[in-house]
């Protein structure tokens, strides 16, 4: 294969995946690593991609880089239905649970099964607190469900209640559950997200649940945002669709997280 179709391909490869690996490269085009690297440095001189620690991943993908809900809402559908579905199963039936739900995407496809959630036992009643908009309009149908919202600013960009009167709510709070996104799961940096405000708030969510579940889809591995709202030891567990490489599976082992692929 000549350099220049090894170049389109390594572009195409970032452009599905998000992030490619040396590793990764070396071992499908039968190269050695240094040859990779020269390759990801000339196509980031070309504006094809941006090199990180250990590959490569998009342009878009710059630490304050973030979609909108809208567009994040259309993206990687199979994969965070998959991850509902296996959140689904981890809600205690029992007369008095509750749980947390974080905005996004991935936590909007488990607030979608709990809109028609129906309990085992009569008996039974789950509490769902949640600083989502769109998540609280979409479970306020459901006469089965408690639901509490967080009050605070309306972060336009995510429909997440955020700031300083959410996060001294949160601190208040002590869920069985709490259910976090991510923009990023890194094994050296942690979870992470764009927004400092919107951090703050995912941090008293975490630092608020009892047992804490974090929902990424495999574009969110490896990948590092603007700040850091959470370590791995600060994690129960994380449901997602691909095995973490080697790295991020040594650090999520030594943390104590149960890894969930769904």
């Amino acid at each position: 294969m000549f350099a220049e179709e090894r170049h389109q391909r390594i572009i195409e490869l970032v452009s599905t995946q998000g992030r490619v690996g040396v590793t990764e490269l070396a071992e499908l085009f039968s190269i050695t690593q240094e040859t990779v690297r020269r390759d990801l440095a000339t196509l980031e001189e070309t504006g094809g991609l941006r090199r990180v620690h250990g590959g490569a991943v998009g342009t878009d993908r710059f630490t304050r880089s973030e979609q909108s809900l809208r567009e994040r809402q259309t993206q990687y559908l199979d994969e965070k239905q998959r991850i509902a579905t296996a959140a689904l199963a981890l809600i205690p039936h029992a007369p008095t649970a509750s749980i947390l739900l974080d905005s996004g995407t991935t936590t909007a496809a488990l607030a979608e099964l709990l809109a028609s959630w129906v309990p085992a036992n009569t008996r039974d009643e789950l509490l769902v607190i949640t600083n989502s908009l769109p998540t609280a309009a979409s479970l306020s149908t459901n006469s089965h469900l408690l639901l509490d919202i967080i009050g605070g600013r309306v972060r336009g960009l995510t429909s997440a209640v955020v700031g300083a009167r959410a996060t001294e709510q949160l601190g208040a709070l002590r869920p069985d559950i709490a259910f976090i996104g991510t923009n990023g799961i890194h094994p050296e940096f942690g979870l992470s997200t764009p927004d400092p405000v919107e951090a703050a708030t995912k941090t008293a969510m975490v630092k608020a649940g009892r047992k804490v579940v974090v929902l990424a889809d495999a574009s969110k591995i490896g990948t590092e945002t603007l700040v850091r709202f959470a370590t791995l030891e600060d994690i129960d567990t994380l449901i997602t669709t691909a095995e973490p490489d080697a790295e991020l599976a040594a650090a999520l082992a030594g943390a104590g997280v149960e890894v969930v692929i769904a």
